[in-house]
């Protein structure tokens, strides 16, 4: 995905637990073509929840015949784009030759690591017959030492990821370990990543071991410690503390965070580096051409944005 700043909006929740640091209200963004996504992070007040640094809601759109998402070739340094889908799918193409229809409840990592281009388009036969489009998007900031490492991307099975089922409870252990599982998915940092489905009156705790924490709530409201919150809100809590939530109506939930990094990075456009001057040479990169073209989507691309 790419990545233009915005304004934050004012936020209109006046109450909320004792263990919430934050809440924060996504801003709406119109991709075109009736495709907009609600971003999250970065916000004004909070750059990242652990290596999280950056969190877009694509969807839900339905895609009349004909239409689609065309997210046209475009750079990433220092970061990992990780692709989560509830409905719909995704054509990922990237300049290391991958390219594989990214499918519901599938994890898939690209790692961009000293510098990848990717596209993200509907699939032509979903194009053809209209279709679903909902998901999440994140970015995950590199460690320091491995913000220059090579570019690869892993894509991981829905059936291949830890799965949990208990009174109303269903969740997914996408990165890292939460409700007791560990997922697959190879990590060069500390995080977390599940999806929670909670049927009404269910409840789940958030891990209280994890540095940074927050809860996503993508669809339905749940109740924290008396206080309701309703999709979409990104809660952000504070170290330490036990958290429960329990859905008042059915919800959907992203759990998200792990160990903050070691200081806060730049971000500009698709360029994530804690060198400023990094920034500078990606931008000279793409704009004279140096990123190694994608095979399959050669004709089109993102221009270097004037601001």
């Amino acid at each position: 995905m790419s990545w233009l700043p915005d304004k934050d909006p004012v936020l209109g929740d006046k109450h909320s637990c004792d263990a919430l640091e934050l809440i924060v209200i996504p801003r709406v963004r119109d991709l075109g073509d009736g495709f907009s996504v609600r971003r999250a992070l970065p916000h004004g007040r909070r750059q990242m929840v652990g290596p999280f640094i950056f969190f877009d809601q694509m969807g839900p759109v339905q895609f009349m015949d004909g239409q689609g998402m065309d997210v046209r070739p475009h750079p990433h340094i220092g970061l990992a784009t990780v692709t989560y889908l509830f409905d719909g799918s995704v054509m990922h193409r990237d300049s290391e030759g991958n390219a594989l229809e990214i499918t519901p409840g599938a994890m898939n990592l690209m790692t961009a690591g000293r510098g990848i281009a990717h596209s993200e388009r509907t699939p032509a036969s979903v194009r053809t017959a209209g279709g679903a489009m909902f998901g999440i998007q994140s970015w995950i900031a590199l460690p320091q030492d491995r913000e220059e490492m090579a570019p690869l991307f892993e894509h991981f099975d829905a059936a291949v990821l830890p799965a949990v089922a208990d009174k109303g409870v269903r969740a997914r252990v996408i990165a890292g370990s939460a409700f007791g599982r560990k997922s697959p998915v190879g990590m060069v940092s500390e995080w977390f990543y599940a999806e929670v489905l909670l049927d009404v009156g269910a409840s789940a705790p958030l891990d209280a071991d994890h540095e940074e924490r927050a809860i996503y709530v993508t669809e339905g409201e749940v109740d924290i410690a008396g206080d309701r919150f309703e999709a979409p809100r990104l809660l952000i809590f504070r170290p330490g503390d036990r958290i429960t939530v329990k859905a008042t109506r059915p919800a959907r939930l992203m759990f998200l965070g792990g160990a903050a990094l070691e200081g806060p990075r730049y971000i500009w456009w698709n360029f994530v580096s804690s060198r400023k001057e990094r920034i500078e040479q990606a931008k000279e990169e793409w704009k004279t051409g140096r990123f190694a073209p994608i095979p399959g989507d050669e004709k089109e691309f993102i221009p270097l944005p004037e601001n």
